[in-house]
C-alpha cells in the first residue's frame, strides 16, 4: 500500500493560472485593475503632498528653526545658482530672439518691434516659467537628494520618535529661503535674459540696442504676473521636493529615484500652476 506521502509527490506541479493573469484577475480585467491602482496611488500621494504644504505653511509662520538654517538654505539655492541661471538662461533667452527675429524678418523685414514684444513676453512669461523648470533641476534635486538620504539613515526616523515633525525643520526653513532667494535669482534671469537677447539681435540681425530696449508693451498687469508666477513657482519648488525626499524608500537606489521624481514633479506643478495663474489673469486683467 502507497503512503500518503508518495502519492502527494507523485503529483504534477500546478500548472499555471487558468486566468492568465499573475494575480489571478482574469485577463480582461487587468488593464481596470491597474488604472484603479494607479489612481488610488495618486490619491495618496497628492493627499500628503497637501498634507506636507499644509504643514509647511503652519510651520512657516509658527515653526521652530534652527539659527542661521533660512540663511544657509538661502545661499544654496541663490548665490551658487547663479552662474548656472546666468549660462543657461542666457543662451536661452538669444535662441527665442534669433528664431524670433529670423521669421519675422523672413516675413516682413521689419524688427523695429521684436525688442518690445520680446521684453513684454520675457518678464511676463518666460523668466519666471523656463527659469523655475531649470532651477527645479538644480534646487529640487538637492532638497530631494538630502531629505531622502536622511530617510534611508533613519534620521528622519528618529526625529519622528523624539516628537518633532521632519517638516517643520527639513522643509520649512528651505520654503521660506527657496520663496526668497529663488524669486531674486528669476527676477535677475530675466535682466539676464534681456541683455543676452540685445546681443543676439545685435549681433545676428544688426538691430539697435536702443531700438531693441523698448518698453511699450510693459505695463503693471506684466509685472504683477511675472512676480506672481516667480514667488508661487519657487515656493512649490521645496515643497514637492521635499515630498518626494519624505517618501524615498529602499538605500542609494531609493534616493537616485527620489531626486529624478522631485524634477519631474516640480516641473509638473509648475506647469499646473502656469496654467492657473496665467487663465486667473486673463480673466482678471484682459477679459
Amino acid at each position: 500500500m502507497a503512503r500518503t506521502s508518495d502519492i502527494q509527490g507523485s503529483q504534477p506541479p500546478p500548472g499555471p493560472d487558468p486566468t492568465g493573469s499573475v494575480s489571478g484577475v482574469p485577463w480582461w480585467l487587468e488593464p481596470p485593475r491597474m488604472l484603479g491602482a494607479g489612481i488610488l496611488d495618486m490619491g495618496r500621494a497628492g493627499l500628503y503632498l497637501w498634507s506636507v504644504f499644509m504643514r509647511t505653511l503652519y510651520y512657516t509662520f509658527r515653526g521652530k528653526r534652527e539659527k542661521g538654517d533660512v540663511w544657509k538654505y538661502g545661499l544654496e539655492i541663490g548665490n551658487r545658482s547663479l552662474f548656472f541661471m546666468t549660462v543657461t538662461m542666457g543662451f536661452v533667452g538669444m535662441l527665442f530672439v534669433h528664431q524670433a527675429a529670423f521669421q519675422l524678418n523672413e516675413i516682413t523685414g521689419d524688427l523695429q518691434l521684436v525688442g518690445a514684444a520680446y521684453i513684454e513676453f520675457t518678464i511676463r512669461e518666460l523668466a519666471a516659467s523656463v527659469g523655475a523648470v531649470v532651477l527645479a533641476t538644480r534646487v529640487g534635486s538637492g532638497i530631494a537628494a538630502e531629505i531622502g538620504s536622511m530617510v534611508v539613515t533613519d534620521q528622519v526616523d528618529a526625529m519622528r520618535m523624539n516628537g518633532t515633525d521632519p517638516v517643520e525643520y527639513l522643509v520649512s526653513p528651505r520654503f521660506i529661503a527657496c520663496a526668497i532667494t529663488g524669486t531674486a535669482i528669476l527676477i535677475y534671469t530675466a535682466l539676464v535674459m534681456v541683455l543676452f537677447g540685445m546681443l543676439a539681435a545685435y549681433l545676428y540681425f544688426d538691430v539697435n540696442p536702443r531700438i531693441f530696449l523698448n518698453f511699450t508693451y510693459v505695463d503693471w498687469h506684466e509685472v504683477l504676473i511675472g512676480l506672481t508666477k516667480s514667488v508661487t513657482y519657487c515656493a512649490a519648488i521645496p515643497v514637492v521636493s521635499g515630498y518626494c525626499g519624505l517618501s524615498t524608500f529602499g538605500g542609494s537606489e531609493g534616493v537616485g529615484w527620489a531626486t529624478t521624481r522631485a524634477v519631474v514633479n516640480s516641473a509638473i506643478a509648475i506647469i499646473l500652476l502656469d496654467a492657473i495663474i496665467s487663465t486667473s489673469a486673463y480673466f482678471i486683467f484682459y477679459a
